[in-house]
């Protein structure tokens, strides 16, 4: 079976241990993600964001496995916990397409995959699971920041790969000067 990881954050640059093939191809399937979810250590990070506008994320090939098995590879990889197993979206060939990523279906067949697996966190704000920051919020939190919380926060903003451009992004960019490393 062929499975592709979707990405679109800190995968593409900081793959862990998820056993992926190396290339990450930049013509993925639109999803609407945004810097929309406070991490436990400070950072605003991207996750699906369904009222944002879409953007072409990446992708790379599992090495071969079993569904399952890459999935739970990838919730270890997100430090996801095991009861939270549902963090991790999947769609296989046949199965019901998620109303987050309208079209996978299509994108898969174009690029001869079998499965198709992402990590599927929403936004989350001020402790509020399903809150999204607003941009101007967004803006707020981090001039807030300081020292390495800082540091991670930009660093995670700029390695973020270009392609992922958002409207929270592109503020950030002015505000900031945090223009894309890669």
């Amino acid at each position: 079976m062929k499975i592709a990881c979707l990405g679109w954050g800190s995968l593409i640059w900081d793959p862990g241990t998820l056993p992926i093939q190396r290339t990450w191809y930049q013509d993925g399937p639109l999803i609407s993600v945004e810097f929309a979810r406070q991490s436990s250590d400070g950072r605003l990070t991207l996750v699906i964001e369904p009222n944002s506008a879409r953007v072409r994320t990446l992708w790379a090939l599992m090495d071969r496995m079993e569904l399952e098995t890459a999935r739970d590879k990838l919730r270890e990889r997100e430090r996801i916990p095991e009861q939270y197993i549902n963090n991790i979206g999947v769609w296989s060939v046949g199965g019901d397409v998620p109303g987050s990523i309208p079209g996978i279906d299509a994108w898969a067949n174009s690029v001869g995959v079998d499965a198709v697996i992402w990590t599927a966190l929403g936004p989350k704000f001020s402790d509020q699971n399903g809150k999204s920051p607003s941009e101007e919020e967004a803006v707020s939190y981090l001039r807030t920041l300081s020292g390495t919380v800082l540091d991670e926060a930009r660093r995670y903003i700029c390695n973020a790969p270009a392609q992922i451009d958002t409207a929270y992004r592109r503020r950030f960019e002015l505000e900031f000067s945090w223009k894309p490393t890669q």
